[in-house]
């Protein structure tokens, strides 16, 4: 597998992201590295962001939980950030980020009792993880984000938008973190999303993930899903459903998590009001204090 990796000096002076990146070696050779803030000691929070974003995404968020004493740890999926990108597509499977992520949280940093928060691609891989693991988990926030099986037809805008991102000559990637916000982000934030790309040859992560969707109830990610979905409804750890307001493509799933998982029924699921897609960006700093009180509460 051929691996490239972004030279350092793409991520100076990165706006509101002082945190210090950390590395770790997973599954395939392959380091990945996240950051984390809040004291060493708090009950720790995984946060795991999507396509195409970074640990960057939740800069805000990780502020609000390291006041409330929880320690808040982002890694960059395997492909994105600051962690090593397979340089072809083929590199890329559902099952290798669901281990690459597993072997990070479990194995490296051996974390217990801990919390995860999933948006977007971070969802799919944090729900399994979570369902494959449940005796490590404590609680799960997922957020404009899903379990797909390929049983339930995706909408057209998804479909709009996984062929955009494969057919498109360049992939600017954050041109498509703003298409997914409904504030104007400034142009430095811009470019932090651009930071881990310096060219085409380092987007196989953002090219290949739309196809690894299940949209087929034939689809080889498919059965896994199913039986964490089996598990999930079941699972007593307390679930809290939090999106956001103007999701176009995961808005629906948030009554069907809050109607079919045992761990959500009677909790108080919040409404990030006024944002889009990447919710931490348009209101990061709530989405963090739910996430906080949700944790500091149950």
């Amino acid at each position: 597998m051929r691996v490239l990796r972004t030279p350092e000096e793409r991520f100076a002076n990165l706006p509101d992201f002082p945190y210090e990146p950390r590395h770790a070696d997973v599954a395939d050779g392959l380091r990945m590295a996240y950051v984390e803030a809040g004291p060493p000691d708090g009950e720790p929070v995984v946060l795991l962001h999507g396509e195409p974003s970074w640990s960057f995404l939740y800069r805000h968020v990780m502020a609000e939980l390291a006041a409330a004493g929880l320690r808040a740890i982002a890694p960059d999926l395997i492909g994105f950030g600051r962690s090593d990108k397979p340089a072809d597509q083929a590199g890329h499977t559902y099952a290798r980020h669901v281990e690459w992520t597993r072997a990070l949280l479990l194995d490296v940093l051996d974390l217990d009792g801990f919390t995860v928060v999933g948006q977007d691609w971070g969802g799919l891989i944090g729900l399994r993880v979570a369902a494959e693991h449940p005796g490590r988990v404590a609680r799960i926030v997922a957020a404009n984000t899903g379990l797909p099986t390929g049983d339930i037809p995706m909408p057209d805008v998804w479909h709009r938008f996984r062929d955009a991102v494969l057919k498109a000559p360049v992939l600017d990637i954050a041109r498509l973190v703003q298409a997914g916000c409904r504030n104007e982000l400034p142009g430095r934030v811009l470019a932090a999303y651009d930071a881990p790309f310096p060219d085409e040859s380092y987007k196989a992560g953002p090219r290949a993930m739309p196809g690894l969707v299940p949209i087929t109830p034939e689809d080889p990610a498919a059965p896994a899903n199913r039986a964490a979905w089996q598990i999930l409804t079941t699972l007593d750890r307390p679930f809290l459903v939090a999106f956001s307001d103007g999701d176009p493509i995961t808005g629906g799933m948030a009554p069907i998590l809050r109607k079919s998982l045992q761990g959500a029924a009677g909790l108080r699921h919040p409404v990030i009001k006024g944002a889009g897609h990447f919710l931490q960006e348009d209101a990061g700093a709530e989405f963090g204090r739910q996430i906080a009180l949700f944790v500091t509460s149950t």
